[in-house]
């Protein structure tokens, strides 16, 4: 798993020091969160996408918001309702007189950044118009493939306790999501630099890029080049064999998970600025990157639990 010297230069020191302003930016946004921004960092670069679950009003769309305008990416929300269509998200193909033929026309989802808001409040057929644009990246309307701009970037939100009126995401829309946290509430000193500060709104409407696209790709392509030794891949491979066969899970880990755990802890591994990856850094993750893919047994518990007792129980060589 070594790294080719072309790939390994890719983070130049300017580079570098973009991506801790980039950081130190939301981290001005979004107070006295640094190890979820940094999360949502990794589900960056990494190429994954990023689900927010936690209850309303403690920052999930502000998260959303600072890192489109940090980013200095086409950003869109959309706010996902019973009513929502697919092609109210992918677009519609209208047929043109003129021309006597169909002219596509684009939807939301062909930006940098789509914010699905509460996106378990549309019902599973406009779900799934994502999934194969977080698989992929392009939709397919009427026989014809349309690419989707690069980087593509999906963030969902979701209130994991008013479940009236929504559709739980199914496990193979939850398996696109590279990461999954939440923010919980601030901490005392936090919450009174919220409430004694400005509104949140009006600074992020001030904040100035700081990375833009191609930066973007060049940060994912510098992610993949981190080293991970093969010790570190019989780690991981540890964990999901154990997810496998441990108490309480009715369903472990799949191959693709123990892949975006690698991918995610490289990109873990960069953003703290080494080009290796040690087991903390796996262990850092394995409860974003595991707990809303495992499928536990209707007695076990939540599955956030059961992550952290996987991680527990396998040791480190």
């Amino acid at each position: 798993m070594s790294v080719s010297p072309a790939h390994a230069d890719m983070l130049t020191d300017d580079l570098a020091a973009a991506l801790r302003a980039a950081q130190q930016q939301v981290n001005t946004l979004v107070l006295g969160k640094a190890q979820e921004v940094r999360l949502a960092f990794v589900a960056l670069l990494s190429d994954g996408h990023l689900l927010i679950e936690d209850l309303p009003g403690l920052g999930k769309t502000t998260l959303a918001h600072s890192l489109a305008a940090t980013l200095g990416l086409g950003f869109q929300r959309v706010q996902f309702t019973s009513d929502l269509l697919p092609s109210d998200i992918v677009g519609v193909s209208v047929y043109d007189a003129q021309s006597r033929k169909f002219e596509f026309h684009p939807g939301p989802v062909f930006a940098h950044v789509l914010l699905a808001d509460e996106i378990n409040r549309a019902p599973p057929r406009t779900q799934s118009a994502l999934l194969e644009a977080m698989a992929e990246h392009q939709v397919s309307i009427d026989g014809s493939t349309h690419r989707l701009p690069e980087p593509f970037f999906v963030i969902a939100t979701q209130n994991p306790l008013d479940l009236a009126g929504t559709y739980p995401l199914p496990d193979s829309q939850l398996d696109r999501f590279l990461l999954r946290l939440s923010l919980g509430y601030p901490g005392r000193d936090a919450e009174r630099a919220l409430l004694a500060g400005s509104d949140r709104r009006g600074l992020i409407a001030q904040a100035r890029p700081v990375l833009d696209a191609a930066q973007v790709v060049q940060l994912r392509q510098a992610a993949r080049a981190v080293h991970v030794s093969d010790a570190l891949v019989d780690y991981v491979q540890a964990l999901v064999e154990r997810s496998r066969h441990h108490g309480g899970v009715r369903v472990g880990l799949s191959p693709r998970a123990g892949i975006a755990l690698l991918h995610a802890a490289r990109a873990y591994a960069l953003l703290l600025g080494r080009r290796h990856v040690l087991p903390e850094d796996v262990q850092a993750l394995f409860a974003a990157v595991a707990a809303h893919r495992l499928v536990p047994e209707s007695e076990a518990g939540d599955s956030a639990a059961l992550a952290k007792a996987i991680l527990h129980a396998v040791p480190v060589d």
